[in-house]
């Protein structure tokens, strides 16, 4: 067993998935100690309330933090405008550094820090947490072992509701902002998906084209709906939607077509992962692998980062993965912009 870490939270008032980091980190295996930073207090007892196991040390200032409690691991779950600042401290810190997506407002302020990572050799991971789901690991499975042959396409959406446009609260914040979180949909939910694919297919994608667009009219300056089409470096094409559009809830697909089969899941229902192969000595007809959503997504990546800064595991995202999902993201808002193909690079 690895020695328990220390690990430092840096948030702030508009932190985005409070209670379920804390409820990570209130059962998570290897943690030692826990300082919050966050400057005005705000937060300090709701912590406390997600996190009773921990004696939760509290500070208003990050550096000070850091100072005292001298983390392995900090988690930055900050406004994106203010994120790229607050892990560069950390890393100069020498801490590995979990941070809540996207992290940045241009990819541009964000692969300095992958490159400062390298250099110190920590690990900047961006909390891309699906990418530990069951399904996921099974789909990535199956393609690397050859299931699905060589890869032809993929179809893949992430539809969530329209009602908190709506909310006051919501359009304050810095959520729908651009200058402040950088874009709306696709940056904060749909890049889940631009990193699943390319984590399942083992590809990159090369070039998106598509549109973005406020389709619903709210008073904000990000989009709420964005349509891709991409061309990965293997050949593959894929397409995905991406939008506010529900009352309430989430419609989430995703289906990938190859030489010698198919896969499909769906992270948001209880629907199981299912797939068909041809592939000689695969099991005839369509297999079904069913599992249960887990009740805090987070719990596992929160856990494998620690694992991952305490020396015993891999991350669960290297920092390279997570900017190559940020730069789809962009080229498709130059796509819109332009009207023409964008190179991902």
């Amino acid at each position: 067993m690895a020695e328990p870490i220390r690990v430092g939270v840096v948030m702030d008032a508009s932190a985005t998935h409070l209670e379920q980091y804390f409820d990570a980190l209130n059962v998570c295996r290897g943690v030692s100690q826990v300082g919050l930073a966050e400057s005005t207090g705000s937060v300090f007892e709701k912590a406390r309330s997600f996190a009773p196991r921990l004696a939760l040390k509290t500070y208003h200032d990050q550096r000070a933090m850091l100072d005292a409690v001298r983390p392995h691991l900090a988690l930055v779950s900050l406004a994106a405008h203010r994120a790229p600042v607050a892990i560069g401290v950390a890393l100069e810190a020498g801490c590995h550094v979990l941070a809540e997506k996207p992290a940045c407002v241009r990819p541009e302020d964000f692969e300095p820090l992958v490159h400062l990572a390298d250099s110190k050799r920590l690990h900047l991971m961006l909390a891309l947490a699906n990418r530990l789901a069951p399904a996921i690991q099974k789909a990535r499975e199956l393609v690397a072992a050859g299931a699905l042959g060589r890869l032809y396409g993929a179809d893949f959406h992430l539809i969530a509701d329209q009602a908190r446009l709506r909310q006051p609260a919501y359009r304050q914040s810095w959520f729908a902002s651009k200058a402040q979180a950088g874009g709306g949909f696709l940056l904060w939910l749909g890049i889940h998906w631009i990193d699943l694919v390319q984590l399942i297919s083992g590809d990159r994608i090369r070039q998106v084209c598509g549109f973005a667009r406020n389709v619903g009219g709210q008073p904000f300056d990000v989009e709420d709906a964005a349509v891709l089409t991409l061309l990965f470096e293997k050949g593959m094409l894929g397409t995905m939607h991406a939008g506010y559009y529900l009352d309430r809830g989430y419609h989430n697909h995703c289906k990938i077509w190859g030489e010698q089969g198919w896969l499909q899941c769906d992270l948001m229902s209880d629907a199981p992962l299912q797939w068909y192969s041809t592939q000689a000595g695969a099991p005839t007809g369509v297999q079904i692998m069913r599992y249960a959503r887990e009740a805090n997504g987070y719990a596992r990546f929160v856990q494998a980062a620690v694992n991952c800064a305490a020396g015993s595991a891999p991350p669960p995202v290297t920092g390279h993965e997570g900017l190559q999902a940020l730069k789809v993201v962009f080229a498709l808002y130059r796509a819109a912009e332009t009207g023409s193909v964008q190179s991902v690079g």
